[in-house]
């Protein structure tokens, strides 16, 4: 699913609105549907509704939300909060309309003194501003705001909570935003739903078809993209009758130290978990009987060490080398990955402390193989790229360092995000906070190491590998609990994401 900016959205409804054709108010009258439908669902009739709504089209979803509402038989108060002496022309249809059609009580709010006392079982629909706010909210609806996140009530917000900008908030002011417990979205998410900071306003989110043009939608280009099940189907390949291992290639795991062999383990199952013909795990001598015992599976390539990797054979042999996971940082492993890099393998993975190597040798980022994928989570990324102020400007630092370094930044997270060199950026929609847990980046590695040495280009690879990561510690979660998720059981359900992602659920 494509993520448009608050421009190309508004161009999009503009486009629809020309080319079906359909009249502004009858597109609104979609949205308020499904948000109709979706309330249906989720909420009985015992509760008082409390539609607040603002001046322009957000509010006229409102107030068509709450004549279908009263029409289903749900106790609906509007509270209309006046910061304008203008309302839009399809909030005036709307409201004539609910006027005309029903018995919903309406208010105006115009001054904090006339704001209603609010129950702990009522629910809220927060309707004040949409997707096109561009300055934080002030005087009055930012006290509506504040008034609204004291209250206890469920809140919903309709397109986006009130005062959240759609993209960059960095110049936002956080006492100015709804802080909602669900959002219901049109058509897409929005590029600020994906970012940590924001999910306090957010809450949980959905997004609500209404028939916006799918030509329109296919022709409109932008670089981010919301990963679906659809798309990673498109991207798996099939294993052909005749097929046999050397066609699902042959990979070098490089990782394990002394204390740390089992991540060498845990990329090792993932790697062969996900379908790689042949694995070669290169570890210090202390891990050779944990990784012979462990994983029958896997070969061992012995490092002269005990306890650290010095030297590993040559990457020729292999289509693809992973490299990082439990390795430390000692000054003979650093000098291994600058060897390995010299070498420039055909198809590199970096992890962990592969990364935290590169932070400590900054020029060495010059010698990444085109294409390299480098999976950090924030602060390995910040080692390696420096600190921003949030996370969209994290985005952006993500993106520039992609296109500087000819790689690919999995930057690992609750949407993990993958930039590529040429700008496009992909946000996962799998995963759970049951995955956060040692061992589980470990996995992510193995994972797409296989899909490299599989014939995946980097891109293919980075993105299927996050996908199918996430989709396995779901599985997991349902399972047992997100508490009680460990990264063997992603390991142990990777199967079962491959048949889901196949069986297009």
């Amino acid at each position: 699913m494509k993520i448009f900016n608050t421009s190309q959205i508004r161009e999009l409804d503009e486009f629809t609105i020309r080319n079906e054709p359909v009249s502004s108010a009858d597109l609104m009258e979609r949205a308020a549907d499904q948000l109709m439908k979706w309330f249906m669902r989720n909420f009985d009739r015992s509760s008082h509704v409390l539609i607040f709504c603002g001046p322009g089209n957000n509010g006229g979803d409102g107030l068509a939300l709450a004549r279908l509402l009263s029409v289903n038989r749900y106790n609906t108060e509007v509270f209309f909060v006046s910061i304008s002496g203008r309302t839009s022309e399809d909030w005036n249809h709307n409201f004539r309309r609910l006027e005309k059609e029903t018995s919903v009580r309406f208010n105006t709010i115009g001054n904090i003194e006339n704001f209603p006392f609010i129950g702990p079982d009522d629910i809220i629909i927060d309707a004040i501003f949409g997707s096109g706010l561009t300055r934080p909210a002030d005087g009055l609806a930012k006290q509506v705001i504040s008034k609204i996140n004291e209250s206890e009530s469920k809140v919903i917000s309709v397109d986006i909570p009130s005062g959240l900008f759609g993209e960059d908030n960095s110049s936002n002011n956080p006492d100015g935003i709804i802080r909602a417990d669900y959002t219901l979205s049109f058509q897409f998410p929005k590029l600020s739903f994906m970012f940590p900071e924001n999910s306090g306003y957010t809450g949980e989110w959905d997004i609500l078809p209404i028939g916006l043009d799918s030509n329109a939608i296919r022709e409109t280009d932008t670089p981010y993209v919301f990963v679906e099940t659809g798309f990673v189907a498109s991207l798996l390949k099939k294993r052909g009758k005749f097929d046999h291992k050397g066609k699902f290639g042959h990979g070098l795991l490089v990782a394990g130290s002394y204390g740390k062999i089992g991540a060498a383990v845990l990329g090792a199952r993932a790697a062969l978990r996900t379908g790689i013909g042949l694995i070669t795990c290169h570890l210090p001598e202390c891990g050779y009987q944990v990784i012979q015992t462990s994983v029958p599976e896997a070969m061992a390539s012995v490092d002269s060490n005990e306890f650290i990797t010095t030297k590993i054979i040559s990457s020729d042999l292999f289509d693809a080398v992973g490299i990082g996971p439990g390795i430390g940082t000692d000054t003979a492993t650093q000098k291994t990955l600058h060897d390995l890099l010299s070498g420039k393998p055909r198809h590199l993975v970096i992890d962990a402390d592969g990364l935290n190597i590169l932070g400590l040798h900054q020029d060495w980022l010059e010698l990444l193989p085109p294409g390299t994928i480098l999976t950090p989570h924030v602060r390995e990324f910040e080692r390696i790229a420096g600190k921003t102020g949030n996370s969209f400007l994290q985005m952006e630092r993500q993106a520039e360092f992609a296109a500087r370094y000819n790689c690919i930044v999995v930057l690992k997270g609750a949407h993990t995000s993958i930039a590529t060199p040429q700008g496009r950026i992909y946000f996962n929609s799998t995963g759970n906070p049951g995955m956060a847990s040692g061992g589980s980046g470990d996995v992510l590695t193995g994972m797409i190491l296989a899909l490299l040495c599989r014939g995946y280009s980097a891109e293919e690879a980075a993105v299927t590998g996050v996908f199918l990561h996430g989709l396995a510690g779901d599985i997991a979660a349902a399972k047992s609990g997100q508490e009680s998720v460990i990264a063997s059981d992603i390991i142990e359900n990777t199967g079962n994401a491959f048949n889901k992602i196949n069986n297009g659920n």
